[in-house]
């Protein structure tokens, strides 16, 4: 069988994710063990790999726990309990919160500090629970609400003025049609496009990838909040995408003779591994 492969080329970690990794490798070139509040990508084939050097996931539990020591906030960021948390337990924090997202919790924090003096209210366009969203709700107290499609807007209190922000992660056009739909109901509404331009450009450029292959290898940990993102982007473009972790999820009956084969990935795919799915498939089909 013949194919003809290409990697994407914006495909790979964002900047975010590359500095947090660069930062704990750095760590653990001088040390045998690095704590990381939470995964510091999710990606378990790169978690895997950090964690032969050292690296040890903990939880917010496992962190009340832990006293002098060294302790990882990775690239999504950190509520500011989890800092007095630290200061408490006299934690040393290496802190690879992305600058994008610093930069958004500072505009969230000072949103929120105008807005309650009117009985305002935060709404975060992000998944519940994902760290980063987590963080955003800790600039306001715990008093953001999160929304995560305009079935969920349409229960805001629109009698109360509305401000709105996005995960950096998320769908641009889907928080566009949410910030329309709420500006339908409440003209006043602030809307802050929070949403990462590496990631928007991404998106973009990701669409025409996917359209000129046969088929397309989607390469991400199923935990990935951007990899679901990105995964339906291209197989709305492209129904023959498939989504894998490595190349011993590969089956060859995806594939027809003369196939042109797209290779990409989400923002916690390292290239290594899209490039690993190419030499793959290059040794199969010689």
């Amino acid at each position: 069988m013949k194919l003809t492969l290409e990697i994407d080329p914006r495909s790979g970690f964002c900047n975010g994710v590359v500095r947090a990794v660069q930062q704990a490798e750095n760590y653990l070139q001088y040390s045998n063990h690095l704590y990381s509040l939470g995964a510091i990508v999710h990606n378990s084939v790169e978690l895997d790999r950090l964690k032969e050097k050292g690296l040890e996931i903990l939880s917010i539990e496992d962190v009340k726990q832990l006293h002098d020591d060294v302790l990882l906030v990775r690239a999504h960021g950190e509520p500011p309990e989890t800092y007095e948390l630290a200061r408490r337990n006299n934690l040393q924090v290496i802190d690879c919160t992305c600058p994008v997202v610093l930069k958004l919790q500072e505009r969230v924090r000072t949103t929120w500090e105008r807005i309650r003096e009117t009985d305002g209210q935060i709404v975060i366009f992000g998944k519940k629970g994902h760290a980063e969203v987590n963080g955003l709700v800790g600039q306001t107290g715990g008093k953001a609400l999160v929304i995560s499609s305009i079935e969920e807007a349409a229960n805001l209190d629109f009698s109360r003025p509305v401000a709105l922000f996005s995960q950096t992660t998320k769908d641009p056009d889907e928080f566009q049609r949410i910030a329309d739909f709420i500006r339908a109901q409440r003209p006043d509404a602030e809307v802050y496009d929070t949403i990462c331009r590496q990631v928007a450009q991404r998106h973009k450029s990701l669409v025409e990838f996917a359209r000129k292959h046969n088929v397309i290898l989607f390469v991400s940990g199923h935990e990935s909040s951007n990899g679901k993102v990105l995964f339906e982007l291209c197989h709305g473009v492209n129904a023959r995408t498939w989504w894998l972790e490595n190349a011993s999820q590969i089956d060859m009956d995806w594939f027809r003779d003369g196939d042109s084969v797209g290779i990409c990935g989400a923002t916690s795919t390292p290239k290594w591994q899209l490039e690993e799915i190419f030499i793959y498939l290059q040794d199969v089909t010689k």
